[in-house]
């Protein structure tokens, strides 16, 4: 089990900067046009970079590490382990879910998922995004050989996803198809998923 969250005890490399760039272009547009009340980000990294930048468009917001800076102005920031903990979430509480770069780490993404699915309030969203299966040729290329990305968060990655893998994981989730939109994004390397908590009766 990791004992640091990224970005803590080092600086981001320009690769980290660039992906983390892309990442926040659709994620402020949907923010700033829903402007949902409650945004929980699983797997803020230390410092909620992205949930930073988000912040002024909602009425509170939640990060969620294995360890978070406290310093961060108002973000409630959370420590525990995601697979361990996420059931302290209370039911139906997010109107928006974030998970960006996280379902690679985790040994049991179902049940986060399925986590994610029960916390958020009818009509809420889930975004995931992930490293592809062509990103993992460029991300142990920049980690293992150029020395660009950290070795031990590419170390400690368990799955690569393409939407035929992303897909059926929300499912299984409790997601519906109808509510499920999936994709790739930067240059390929990613795949996303936007998906949107159904009606009483559709979630189950």
């Amino acid at each position: 089990m990791r004992k640091l969250a990224y970005g803590e005890n080092r600086k981001l490399s320009w690769t980290d900067k660039w992906g983390s760039y892309l990442s926040r272009r659709p994620l402020l547009k949907y923010v700033q046009q829903s402007r949902p009340a409650h945004v929980v980000e699983i797997g803020c990294g230390y410092d909620a970079h992205l949930l930073q930048d988000l912040r002024p468009f909602c009425t509170s917001a939640m990060g969620i590490d294995i360890r978070t800076d406290k310093s961060v102005p108002d973000i409630e920031m959370v420590d525990f382990v995601i697979e361990r903990e996420l059931p302290m979430l209370a039911d139906e509480s997010a109107d928006f879910i974030l998970m960006n770069n996280v379902l690679e780490h985790l040994w049991h993404p179902l049940e986060v998922l399925q986590e994610a699915n029960r916390a958020l309030k009818d009509g809420g969203m889930l975004f995931v995004n992930v490293p592809s299966w062509w990103g993992k040729r460029f991300l142990e290329c920049s980690a293992f050989k150029l020395g660009y990305s950290a070795i031990l968060e590419i170390d400690d990655h368990k799955m690569y996803y393409g939407v035929r893998d992303l897909w059926p994981l929300l499912v299984r989730a409790g997601f519906r198809p109808q509510h499920i939109r999936a994709g790739n994004h930067k240059f390929g390397l990613n795949t996303y998923a936007w998906a949107r908590r159904g009606p009483p009766g559709e979630s189950t």
